[in-house]
């Protein structure tokens, strides 16, 4: 659920690179989101 809501933020460009990646990290870090869609969201930053 947490992965769709910032796939979501993403794609709708309502986001700050900077301070979401730093969520990101702390959600990684709790095991809220895995590697593998930290990795994706981050890609998908990039575009």
């Amino acid at each position: 659920m947490l992965y769709r809501y910032l796939e979501t933020m993403i794609t709708r460009g309502r986001y700050v690179k900077e301070d979401l990646v730093k969520k990101m990290d702390f959600f990684l870090l709790n095991n809220r989101i895995t590697e593998a869609e930290y990795t994706e969201l981050v890609a998908l930053m990039g575009k």
